[in-house]
């Protein structure tokens, strides 16, 4: 059988879609194939991944923006797939790829967050983007959701046919599942001025992810304790992209944080698993994900987690995780104080979260 990988998301394995792609074809590699695999790609792969051939090609639009994955996904694609004749086809992420009825299309959704958020819709490039995903999402004749949660919403907001979707859990990076050495932790430490103990956070700054009220839950802590360990945050800060992305450097001007709120901007994933090691706590107030691959590797590393018990990351934190009301900072603050005053408390968390980590892994996603 031939079957054919839109691994587009390869080139960009700093994302969460990205390390799902990488991880993914790393595992379906090392299992033994006797079907021929063709990975179409946009770009060559930084990374080597044997036993597959790999077909790059992009169209006459050049430039990478909604107009050029339009394009490839939509309309490039399908066309190499139709022409090498492919007997089945997966789309390691939801997109607008159609393909014929005699070539079997497997679909990876991992959120439809533009449908349950329609302002992250904010120009008619988008709106056109994801109206055609919500087609091809529906013409896919399975459709592989990354948790219970995911396959709930593509039910209930899409009218798709819970027998044609399949839960299958992702997994992360190998980089989480090793141990860090005191040397490289001194080495990031010292790399982003940073005291080992702090409150740790990672995952973006759209609104969802809810880092204003992590921000005011870290001031109510800050007022009663003024030696608390510091609150870090990763993640691009991209202020021009408001109101669908909190501006956490001038909320943490405007309240005076500067001191105590340390905002490391873009982290590469080399320097993560150091990151999160060396945190006492993660805290985690997202108010929607489709799965929630930072909680996971945070209890990877040892790291107790403080987390929203919405959308999917119940799923993921099992009882592992102190969930909090999101829309509280108060409850924020008295469940992170928790976990940063109960030695005993954060162990039996931490415990818990390394066994709860070893129940997802890339062999049973493939």
């Amino acid at each position: 059988m031939k079957i054919g990988i839109n691994a587009s998301f390869a080139r960009k394995s700093n994302t969460g879609i990205g390390q799902v792609t990488v991880n993914y074809l790393k595992a379906l590699s090392n299992k033994f194939q006797k079907n021929e695999t063709i990975l179409y790609l946009e770009e060559e792969l930084e990374i080597n991944i044997p036993n597959f051939r790999k077909k790059f090609f992009l169209p006459v639009w050049k430039r990478d923006d909604l107009i050029r994955k339009i394009w490839w996904e939509k309309y490039t694609l399908p066309g190499k797939v139709k022409k090498d004749n492919c007997e089945e086809f997966i789309s390691l992420y939801q997109c607008p790829t159609i393909l014929p009825k005699n070539i079997k299309h497997t679909m990876v959704v991992h959120d439809i967050v533009p449908e349950i958020f329609p302002e992250y819709l904010n120009n008619i490039r988008k709106k056109i983007y994801w109206n055609l995903t919500k087609k091809a999402i529906k013409k896919a004749d399975n459709i592989i959701a990354v948790s219970k949660h995911t396959k709930k919403d593509l039910v209930k907001y899409l009218g798709v046919s819970e027998r044609k979707i399949e839960v299958k859990n992702i997994d992360v990076d190998g980089l989480y599942k090793r141990e860090i050495s005191e040397n490289e932790s001194m080495h990031v430490l010292r790399k982003y001025e940073l005291s080992a103990g702090y409150i740790y956070n990672v995952g973006g700054l759209d609104k969802r992810k809810n880092i204003q009220n992590l921000v005011e839950a870290y001031e109510i802590i800050l007022k009663e304790d003024p030696n608390v360990p510091s609150l870090v945050i990763s993640g691009k800060l991209m202020p021009e992209l408001s109101p669908l992305v909190t501006d956490v450097e001038k909320i943490v001007r405007e309240k005076n944080l500067e001191r105590k709120v340390k905002l490391l901007d873009f982290t590469p994933q080399e320097d993560m698993p150091a990151l999160y090691k060396n945190a006492s706590v993660f805290a985690y107030p997202s108010t929607y994900e489709g799965f929630g691959m930072p909680p996971l590797e945070a209890m990877n590393m040892g790291v107790p987690v403080v987390a929203a018990k919405e959308s999917s990351l119940p799923e993921v934190l099992g009882d592992a995780g102190v969930y909090i009301d999101p829309d509280d900072p108060r409850d924020i603050a008295e469940k992170i104080k928790q976990v940063l005053g109960n030695p005993e408390k954060r162990d039996g968390l931490i415990k818990r979260g390394r066994k709860q980590a070893q129940k997802f892994s890339w062999e049973s996603f493939i």
